[in-house]
């Protein structure tokens, strides 16, 4: 079980860091399932606007020069997950107060003190995200040159059957694997103590990077996990990241309560 880091435990510290296990990454997975089954189906509609949002994307890169950029874009639903689980962290924490806490209550993360400081993480994450895409648009060229796939048969052909291709499959995965860490590493704790808490964006990221450099194990398992359930979820048609999604926004709730002390947290908004 979590247990609070003697590194990390400093008086200095204002939000100090826990020390998890496979444990708490399971029992974090299966409270956020819980949450979903208990809130109601109509969660799911919530979901389904990340649904459509995924398909939109991914129609828009099947056509013409953004053609290259249909994985990069597929792959960064996971960069950009954080933000579109906020709804979801102020739902859990509602719940977790004994609130009201039905699906509508999703939009009050727009109330919570520190929603400029979220502001400034999803700026950042996009920022990131720009980035992966720039970085994935540089790799393609240096591999295949700045010809615009003809069809989507003959871009896929290409990836899939060719030296070139694999090497972009090879290199892209290490590169994306790099940007997942950092944004993992921003994220998972910084904008759930956002919702929790009137603190400063960068107090936020500061608690989630040193938590997460605290686990790097078990963070790994993580991450590896969450990109497993993104995947299933996006195939087909990304319909399965309307359970997905709201699963893993509880799911991470319930991680950040494993990795920040929340006695020190509720002794600062209190």
């Amino acid at each position: 079980m979590a247990t609070v880091s003697p590194v990390s435990a400093s008086a200095s510290d204002k939000f100090p860091v826990r020390n998890i296990t496979a444990v708490d990454l399971r029992e974090s997975l299966r409270q956020g399932l819980d949450d979903f089954r208990d809130m109601r189906g109509d969660l799911i509609i919530a979901g389904l606007v990340y649904t459509f949002i995924g398909v939109a994307a991914a129609v828009m890169t099947t056509n013409g020069p953004l053609m290259p950029f249909f994985f990069p874009v597929v792959a960064g639903v996971g960069l950009l997950g954080p933000v579109a689980a906020v709804g979801f962290y102020e739902v859990a924490r509602r719940r977790e107060d004994g609130l009201d806490s039905g699906w509508r209550h999703m939009f009050d993360v727009l109330k919570r003190p520190s929603i400029d400081d979220m502001g400034m993480v999803a700026g950042l994450l996009l920022a990131i995200f720009v980035l992966w895409l720039l970085a994935a648009g540089i790799l393609y060229v240096a591999l295949f040159g700045w010809a615009t796939p003809t069809s989507i048969t003959g871009f896929l052909s290409d990836v899939f059957t060719t030296p070139r291709g694999w090497a972009l499959i090879a290199i892209g995965a290490a590169i994306g694997a790099i940007f997942g860490w950092i944004v993992l590493a921003i994220s998972v704790a910084s904008l759930p103590l956002l919702v929790d808490c009137d603190v400063g964006a960068s107090e936020a990221v500061s608690a989630s990077w040193r938590a997460v450099h605290a686990n790097k194990g078990e963070m790994i398992r993580w991450g590896l996990t969450v990109l497993g359930l993104l995947v299933l979820g996006s195939v087909p048609l990304f319909v399965g990241l309307a359970f997905v999604l709201p699963w893993l926004g509880y799911a991470t709730w319930h991680l950040y309560t494993k990795l920040i002390d929340r006695g020190a947290i509720r002794r600062r908004c209190d």
